[in-house]
């Protein structure tokens, strides 16, 4: 399987093993932090809690709707008001949407840098040297696709100026009583610095993990995520590299249909997803950030908000070639919470429980990220463009392509990737505005195409830059 899913159960302080290959634990933050090295248990624990805090609707799930309603496939309906100013290119330091997405980041990498800084000089008869480094480099890929959500949101992409802009804090401590405040009250770290970060946690990740690990992250899947800082690099050949590695490691396929939105984890389009359960977190509609954002905002009622309907725009491009599967086996015509009538995406299904699960990698990108970084590099590792981009038509009931350029490619990852928060930086990185026909406050570099530093951050660290704009 190439997800994970961590199933909490409170019994005391105690840890459980419900089967081999699935570990039923407490997070690490609700043990005292003295315990977490005791045993390989407890180490396991710490880890498992990592991969809980990903499953926060504030990095996963907020990040994407906001990414899709920047951009041109989601028209926002809904009447949070930290979110209109969002779609609106009005949000505001005080924003408590982002600032649960910067607190629930950084409360991340404090528990990934807790496990990468102190596991390596623990010494336990039944943790092996291979098991140790496997713990290091699972707390190395989550840390490094929380610093890339949050230098995407909260920084100007590297096109702006070759990666000199500022980034986000690199925090590399884990939080200790002892540990003086200062470690924690850092200067904003250039683009170029925190995707340094990124690629040498993902090239430590590929070295530890194994191939195939069960629920949790694996080796593929950090070859994935490397391919895509590569690309939202420009380096077209190490991109073009990594999604071919991917393709050609045999653990993962093209899925043959659709199927794998509707809650299968074993389907072999998954290179690392993220799994949603009744159980996982706050079952609160009332507030953008539970761990169920997928399913209350892009479903309609009932069951669902129906805030975040296709956008026209989208509407008209599937319309533009008819017999596209993506739309036909993925939308459902309903009224939105507006009271218009429109069309929803049913890649998130599960409503009974409330729980869906939400894409990072799978196949599709693979193809599509070789496609666009073989064009552009004017190669053809692996494949051709043209090859790759029919691969993927073709799954979608499309003819083939005679021809390729960088406008298809583009379109065909909208239309692939549309619900799944990955336009926006398409957008951004490739010099066009967020919205058809948008004006100067969605263009490429304008001050709220990004967010602000948050006011938490702003109050609490003397050391920090705020983003250009009126904040």
């Amino acid at each position: 399987m190439k997800i994970y899913k961590a199933i909490i159960i409170f019994l005391g302080i105690g840890i459980f093993f419900a089967c081999e290959d699935r570990l039923d634990v407490v997070p690490e933050d609700s043990v005292e932090i003295e315990t977490v090295f005791d045993t390989r248990g407890s180490i396991n624990g710490a880890v498992v809690g990592i991969y809980s805090k990903n499953q926060s609707g504030d990095l996963n799930g907020n990040p994407q709707l906001i990414s899709d309603f920047m951009a041109d496939d989601v028209n926002f309906v809904g009447s949070f008001t930290s979110l209109q100013e969002i779609d609106q290119f009005e949000t505001l330091a005080t924003n408590t949407t982002i600032d649960n997405i910067w607190l629930d980041g950084y409360e991340l990498i404090g528990a990934a840098n807790n496990i990468i800084v102190n596991l390596p000089d623990i010494d336990l008869l039944d943790l092996s040297e291979t098991e140790k480094a496997q713990f290091i480099g699972e707390a190395k890929f989550l840390r490094a696709l929380t610093y890339f959500t949050l230098v995407n949101h909260f920084a100007q992409p590297f096109q702006v100026s070759g990666g000199s802009n500022l980034g986000v804090p690199l925090v590399l401590v884990p939080y200790a009583p002892e540990v003086d405040i200062s470690e924690f009250q850092l200067e904003r770290s250039t683009v170029n610095e925190v995707h340094a970060l990124i690629e040498q946690d993902l090239l430590d990740a590929v070295a530890s993990l194994p191939e195939d690990n069960g629920e949790r992250a694996e080796a593929g899947a950090a070859r994935g995520l490397l391919a895509r800082l590569y690309l939202y690099r420009e380096d077209w050949a190490s991109a073009a590299n990594l999604a071919d590695q991917v393709i050609s490691s045999g653990e993962y396929a093209l899925a043959p249909d659709f199927d794998f939105y509707d809650d299968n984890p074993t389907s072999p389009e998954n290179i690392f997803s993220v799994i949603n359960t009744p159980t996982d977190g706050p079952q609160d509609e009332s507030v953008p950030g539970s761990d169920e954002v997928y399913v209350n905002f892009y479903n309609p009622a009932p069951g669902g908000r129906g805030d975040a309907p296709f956008s026209q725009d989208l509407l008209d491009v599937f319309a533009g070639e008819p017999g596209d599967r993506r739309f036909a086996e993925l939308s459902q015509a309903a009224t939105d919470a507006g009271g218009n009538d429109t069309f929803f995406t049913t890649k998130y299904p599960d409503i009974v429980n409330n729980a869906s699960d939400g894409m990072v990698l799978r196949m599709a990108d693979m193809y599509l990220m070789r496609a666009e970084a073989n064009l552009r590099g004017g190669t053809a590792i692996g494949d051709t463009p043209l090859n790759d981009v029919n691969t993927v038509r073709a799954r979608a009931g499309l003819p083939a392509l005679v021809t390729v350029d960088l406008d298809a490619i583009l379109l065909e990852r909208r239309k692939e990737f549309c619900f799944e928060g990955l336009r926006r930086m398409d957008l951004l990185r490739n010099d066009r505005n967020l919205r058809p026909a948008g004006g100067a406050e969605s263009a490429p570099g304008a001050d709220k195409v990004i967010f602000p530093i948050v006011d938490d951050e702003l109050t609490n660290n003397p050391n920090i830059t705020q983003n250009p704009g009126n904040f």
